[in-house]
């Protein structure tokens, strides 16, 4: 259907960015066949110096496919992946999609409870895992669907020398070693996968409206759920991302892989945009910037999509080091704000770009940016991206529009919106308004922002409680349920407070039983156990009592503010 919506922004996209793009009619297993056949000889991914060609990179892909079909795996199956950066995960992202199966990404830093709560939603049989969390996924309890382990060394994909230097008999080879892979027992080992013949090529993969990835998000009301996202989605989210960056050349880009990609802005930004560009992508388990620093030496990344704080200390360490950013000619920020104080000293440095844009995992997630031209607002998320649409409505009244330029809840509708949550069809039709012009519904995101007359749209608020610290949601809910299982603590309400190194830093204030006294330190030693560390409060601070509305709620709002005031 024709876009008849008004599209202020459109007068302020950089030259050569189209305003529309045809609809995708490929999957996601076309896009990375297309790239293994137009550059096969092209390096595809690096790791520690170790590379990957795109030729080689297909046939590892068509093997896995044909490993995990030999497992049984069927088109529409769920797959688990919990693994880190490394090129085992690309490998089995685009297998498992080969297969016509859903590939489930889960973070591997996730604690026994959190890992466990997402397998029994969406029921996958068979998981491909690090071998650091495989003891995490075979404690689990009989009622978890989990039948096959894979398990995945990532120290396998390393150059020999490397590997070789991990076992010499001292303390900290040991110590490196153990951060990276451990001995397991009662799996299937992935090399096991891959040392399959190639799958028969007439075997029928995915069709573009199949279900690719199920992606977990606390979505709007803080209860994670999976949403999820076809192959029309997530192929359209990477073309609208070509789109933006017209300068940038298929075949001859390097785009480093530093945002962990079982997180959506990694996903698509890394996984599918990387790989459609024809590009070299350089992986890495985590961030650090000494080891970033290293490969910036050799070869400097085309394109470079982070958050704000690898950029500042990426720039910091470059200067005190005196290794050059010179060529880094975009960097597209995301996850929370981007300062000037970040901007700056990045720019000067690598005398390209560094802009910031908006999403949600339900989104793909990527809706909109700033211009890659000197037209770019700080303070601002950018535009929407080709084809895509938003209103500004009144969140009481999500039908009504406001005034231009007033401020109101920010909904959308393109090709990268998702269809709904998996299994969840009573919170899929909470977050749609129904469309009255014969397109598709409009996904409501939560938050509050203004559009200004050249298109600009600038985030106010969030109707969500959701916290958002180090590009990453925390849904308060979660937090205080594991706050509230200690035996001093009575009640408990969760907030993000102004963090200029993270975004926003989660702060809990907690009222105790009778009788008890608070140790900080303690009681955030015990969430530890049941929380990745990111979710951890930073700071604990009692009360009395909570805030609470008529009907009992704790008012997370007031304690906010509170906080913030007092």
């Amino acid at each position: 259907m024709a876009i008849t919506t008004p599209r202020p922004w459109l007068s302020s996209y950089a030259a050569g960015v189209p305003t529309d793009l045809p609809a995708e009619t490929g999957s996601l297993a076309d896009l990375i066949r297309t790239s293994v056949e137009t550059y096969p000889d092209n390096v595809a991914l690096e790791f520690f110096g170790r590379t990957t060609s795109y030729s080689e990179l297909g046939e590892q892909i068509e093997r896995a496919a044909e490993g995990l079909r030999l497992l049984g795996v069927q088109k529409g199956d769920p797959v688990a992946l919990v693994l880190p950066n490394c090129p085992q995960h690309i490998v089995a992202f685009y297998a498992v999609l080969r297969l016509g199966a859903i590939v489930v990404e889960h973070n591997p830093l996730y604690t026994p409870r959190e890992l466990r709560h997402q397998f029994e939603d969406h029921g996958a049989r068979v998981v491909i895992a690090w071998n650091n969390v495989v003891e995490t996924i075979q404690a689990f309890p009989p009622d978890v669907a989990v039948q096959t382990i894979i398990s995945v060394d990532v120290t396998r994909a390393m150059p020999f020398t490397m590997r070789a230097m991990l076992r010499l008999p001292v303390a900290k080879a040991r110590e490196s070693r153990a951060a990276l892979t451990t001995a397991v027992r009662g799996t299937t080992p992935w090399e096991k996968i891959v040392d399959a013949a190639p799958i028969d090529g007439h075997i029928i993969g995915p069709e573009v409206s199949d279900v690719a990835v199920i992606q977990y998000t606390s979505g709007t009301t803080g209860s994670p759920k999976g949403a999820t996202l076809t192959h029309g989605n997530l192929g359209a989210n990477a073309a609208q991302a070509r789109a933006w960056v017209p300068e940038i050349e298929r075949g001859t880009s390097v785009v480093y892989a530093v945002l962990p990609m079982f997180h959506a802005y990694g996903l698509t930004l890394c996984l599918t945009f990387a790989m459609s560009m024809g590009a070299r992508l350089v992986l890495f388990p985590k961030f650090d910037p000494d080891l970033v620093l290293k490969v910036v030496k050799r070869h400097p990344p085309t394109f470079l999509p982070a958050v704000p704080p690898i950029y500042d200390r990426l720039t910091k360490a470059a200067v005190a080091e005196g290794v050059s950013l010179d060529g880094i000619r975009i960097a597209i920020s995301g996850a929370m704000p981007l300062s000037a104080a970040v901007v700056e000293p990045w720019e000067a440095e690598t005398g390209g770009y560094l802009v910031e844009g908006y999403g949600l995992s339900e989104c793909s997630p990527v809706l909109m940016a700033n211009p890659v031209a000197p037209n770019r607002k700080a303070g601002t998320v950018g535009l929407p991206l080709p084809s895509t649409e938003v209103r500004v409505v009144d969140p009481e009244s999500p039908g009504t529009d406001v005034a231009t330029g007033a401020e109101g809840e920010l909904i959308v509708r393109g090709p990268q919106v998702f269809s709904g949550y998996w299994m969840k069809p009573e919170e899929t039709e909470a977050v749609f308004v129904p469309a009255t012009d014969g397109g598709a519904d409009w996904y409501r995101t939560g938050d509050i922002v203004a559009i200004d007359d050249e298109g600009f749209v600038r985030i106010v608020d969030r109707i969500k409680e959701l916290i958002i610290t180090g590009g990453f949601n925390v849904a308060p809910s979660e937090v205080e349920e594991a706050l509230r299982a200690h035996p001093d603590i009575e009640e408990a309400a969760v907030v993000g407070l102004p963090d200029e190194h993270s975004g926003e830093q989660v702060v809990a204030v907690v009222v105790l039983r009778d009788g008890a006294t608070l140790d900080e330190a303690a009681l955030r030693d015990f969430a530890r156990d049941g929380l990745t560390p990111y979710k951890v409060p930073k700071r604990v601070v009692q009360a009395d009592e909570l805030p609470k509305s008529l009907i009992g709620k704790v008012l997370r709002r007031e304690v906010r503010n509170g906080l913030l005031n007092g």
